[in-house]
Formats: C-alpha cells, sequence, structure tokens
C-alpha cells in the first residue's frame, strides 16, 4: 500500500469503490483503509488492497503467483500481491475470477 501515515489518497478511495462495485456479485466483500490506500477482504480476510496511488493489487500464494506472473502481473514490493494487467482490470468477469483465485487461496 502507502507508507504508515501517508495520508488517504483520492484515487484510492475512488479505485476502491469502483473495484467494491465491480465485485458486488462475490459475498461478503469489504474495505478498509489502511496506510493511505486500502485493504480488500472476503470474510474478515485480506486477499487484496489499493495503494494510496490507486493501483489494485490482489494475493498470491506460490503456486498462484506463476499464474499472475504469466499474465504479465508486477509484484508489489517484496509482499505477496500482483498487478494486474488493464485487459483483466476493464472487464468485469475476468476481474471477479482472478479476485476468486486470490480469495480461495488466501483461506
Amino acid at each position: 500500500m502507502g507508507m504508515k501515515g501517508d495520508k488517504m489518497k483520492s484515487a484510492s478511495v475512488e479505485v476502491t469503490t469502483s473495484l467494491l462495485e465491480k465485485l458486488s456479485n462475490i459475498e461478503n466483500i469489504s474495505s478498509k483503509k489502511m496506510f493511505g490506500g486500502h485493504g480488500i477482504f472476503h470474510d474478515n480476510k485480506m486477499f487484496g488492497m489499493v495503494d494510496s496511488k490507486g493501483e489494485i493489487f490482489l494475493k498470491a500464494n506460490d503456486e498462484l503467483k506463476i499464474e499472475y506472473l504469466n499474465i504479465g502481473a508486477i509484484q508489489h514490493t517484496r509482499m505477496p500481491y500482483f498487478s494486474l494487467p488493464q485487459n483483466i482490470l476493464d472487464n468485469d468477469q475476468k476481474l471477479e475470477n482472478w479476485a476468486n483465485k486470490s480469495i480461495k487461496q488466501s483461506k
């Protein structure tokens, strides 16, 4: 996300609101303000984040990490979160599918 103490940026708020709308078919999705960005949760377990710049990242274990890298995702620093290419972010069904993959491996 950002650094501790970062101020909440409007880009993060707007992207988070849009992301929650796009993932509204998945039950029990929520967000929480964290370090200038937002954590994205399913059943109170974090599976994604929106950083202070408004970039979306989804969590991946070692197995899912390979799939993310194969589609051109970029890892967020050393954390196990990966960006999604624009063609996935622009397609609600593809975005929902990738979110479900991250949710499943986060349990």
